[in-house]
């Protein structure tokens, strides 16, 4: 949480991987694995590094219920495909594409308000709106709303073991109480009304011939809601500042737009809106040489893994014509059921920025950076628009 470490953590990990590439590390004494083929086997292996680590991350003892942690995202074996099966529902190809038209309408009516604005935070006026709108949409929730959604998504991605200050256990738990009440309202509307949302669907659906609880439900909109923003907003977020930082770059994709999907694939690796995810051992484990102890928790490292040198060439240097995959979006049976959205929401948003401006400028020196151990982005990017001749 040191603001160095939040501006520029890649030294650190270079360390990490260098001479410590499984240690116990601050908060709560995780075990942080660094290198790629290390956290590769950490996510390849629920059996051994199982996904119940979420469960300790996401309900310290401070917050009371957590959703997050009830999510299936703590969840491993035929409780979590249980329900990975509705998200795919809502989340395959076919769904996605369908949501394509909708997504290049409103990046293009984004950055036509950029333009008019000249000068606007690009993170409130862009990075957040879009993704917000999106799946505050798939979801049939009410759009006056679509502006408390990343603050409940901020409020979740900020749990850590213990709390930064009273003031903001205090938030987090009010965040919990709203987030539980609107949505327990929503789920009771669609039951006497329903609608071609996927609220409806979810209220609907039976697995293995059993209905979802509302509590199922809450706890697996949450998880949608948290993790289809958090990872979409930093992406285009970093993509943003990247952008603004390296006008050579800009320049390369405005003459080239087909490049944009493979910019989007190095940014994911370069600076990836995950950087680390929870595992908890369910036996002693012996990883890179060091004996991890029974029922720990193990904090795979993916900021770090997707800089290993080990792995890639010259890991420091952005590089478009780099072919190796990284692991932005996870590995195994927990890989991210939302990447094709957001890749798709990255996509079509940079296409409407580069086709309307020409470059953008950073209007302040100092970048600050989100608060949370499991994903960063830039907090608020004021940027100058320059129109394109």
């Amino acid at each position: 949480m040191d603001s160095g470490f939040r501006a520029n953590p890649y030294p650190s990990y270079a360390g990490l991987r260098r001479d410590q590439p499984v240690v116990q590390v601050d908060p709560g004494g995780f075990w942080a694995v660094s290198r790629y083929d290390d956290v590769v086997h950490v996510l390849r292996h629920p059996q051994r590094f199982t996904s119940h680590g979420f469960q300790v991350a996401w309900q310290p003892a401070w917050l009371g219920y957590s959703p997050m942690a009830h999510s299936m995202l703590a969840l491993d074996g035929g409780a979590h495909q249980r329900l990975r099966t509705l998200a795919a529902r809502a989340f395959n190809g076919t769904a996605v594409r369908r949501l394509e038209p909708r997504i290049r309408q409103l990046a293009a009516q984004m950055a036509e308000g950029l333009a008019v604005q000249g000068e606007a935070e690009a993170i409130s006026a862009f990075a957040m709106p879009l993704p917000t709108t999106v799946i505050g949409g798939l979801m049939g929730l009410d759009a006056s709303l679509h502006g408390r959604f990343k603050d409940w998504a901020d409020a979740m991605a900020s749990i850590t073991p213990e709390p930064l200050s009273e003031a903001h256990a205090a938030r987090v738990r009010a965040t919990v109480e709203e987030m539980t009440r609107y949505l327990t309202e929503v789920i009771d509307a669609r039951r006497r009304e329903p609608a071609e949302d996927l609220v409806t669907d979810l209220v609907r659906a039976e697995v293995q011939g059993q209905s979802l609880t509302d509590r199922e439900i809450i706890d697996f909109l949450v998880l949608m809601m948290v993790a289809g923003l958090e990872t979409a907003v930093h992406l285009l977020g970093n993509a943003l500042l990247f952008l603004a930082e390296n006008p050579d770059e800009l320049a390369r994709l405005r003459a080239e737009p087909l490049l944009i999907p493979r910019f989007i694939e190095e940014l994911l690796r370069y600076e990836s809106p995950v950087q680390c995810v929870l595992r908890f051992t369910t036996a002693e484990t012996k990883l890179a040489g060091v004996t991890i102890p029974r029922d720990a928790v193990v904090m795979a490292v993916i900021g770090a893994a997707n800089r290993d040198e080990r792995r890639y060439s010259e890991p420091e240097r952005f590089d478009l014509q780099r072919e190796q995959p990284s692991l932005a979006f996870g590995q195994g049976a927990h890989h991210c059921i939302g990447a094709m959205l957001a890749r798709m929401e990255a996509h079509r948003g940079l296409e409407a920025l580069l086709a309307r401006f020409q470059g953008f400028t950073r209007l302040s020196s100092e970048v600050p950076w989100n608060l949370s151990f499991a994903v960063r982005g830039p907090a608020c990017l004021p940027l100058r628009f320059m129109p394109a001749r």
